[in-house]
């Protein structure tokens, strides 16, 4: 029996691929939705009917509009949205850093989830559906002049506000706030640090449990 259908922003790699594959498994349609699309077709091959490549730039609010109008005119409906697109700096710090560098970065990882709910909260209305964030550990922690904490800052105080207002109509709103993970966010593999494959398991157990449970936070972080 399925689940219902899925959006998932930043889905060509990482922890939007891990949360893709982990979802069709349990029997989820899914959008994929991301800018490359060669491997976003990959990987819907790879996945196979359940899945839908819809490549777009997250930061680009009728992208994404034109990419869920395509995933429910496919599935029939929407029950959950993962706004998981995110980026970081290379060059940190207010003195150091590259203002032209904080703007992309405020497009993705603030904007594009606005975005992301904006565009899916009508259709989750109707399926009392289920909104979920990447945030980070850095969102709940003061770290020395870090101006991607800041924003994760901001993903952490809007799922918070969110999930007052969904649970009005009966939507749930989730924040999956990772310590450090081993993806291509980092220039140097860190395989002793979390796998993408832990977060994936965290936006599955959030959404499956029972309706009248609303899991607002959960926080992962590596053993070492």
């Amino acid at each position: 029996m399925g689940q219902g259908t899925l959006f998932i922003t930043g889905a060509s790699s990482g922890i939007g691929e891990a949360t893709a594959r982990q979802a069709v498994g349990a029997g989820w349609n899914v959008g994929l939705f991301a800018r490359s699309r060669e491997r976003l077709e990959a990987l819907a091959a790879d996945l196979g009917p359940q899945a839908m490549a819809l490549p777009g730039d997250a930061t680009e609010l009728g992208a994404q509009e034109a990419s869920v109008a395509a995933l429910v005119d496919r599935f029939g409906g929407l029950n959950a949205a993962f706004a998981n697109a995110g980026t970081g700096l290379s060059k940190p710090g207010t003195e150091a850093g590259d203002p032209a560098e904080w703007r992309r970065m405020i497009d993705l990882n603030i904007m594009a989830v606005l975005y992301t709910a904006r565009v899916c909260l009508p259709e989750l209305r109707k399926t009392q559906g289920h909104l979920v964030m990447t945030g980070s550990a850095a969102g709940r922690d003061y770290i020395a002049g870090s101006i991607y904490g800041a924003t994760k800052w901001f993903v952490q105080g809007y799922a918070g506000n969110m999930s007052r207002e969904m649970r009005e109509w009966g939507g749930r709103c989730t924040v999956i706030t990772p310590g450090m993970v081993d993806t291509a966010f980092f220039d140097e593999p860190k395989p002793e640090k979390l796998h993408p494959e832990d977060i994936a398991g965290a936006v599955m157990f959030a959404l499956g449990q029972d309706p009248r449970a609303d899991v607002r936070e959960i926080h992962v972080m590596p053993v070492r």
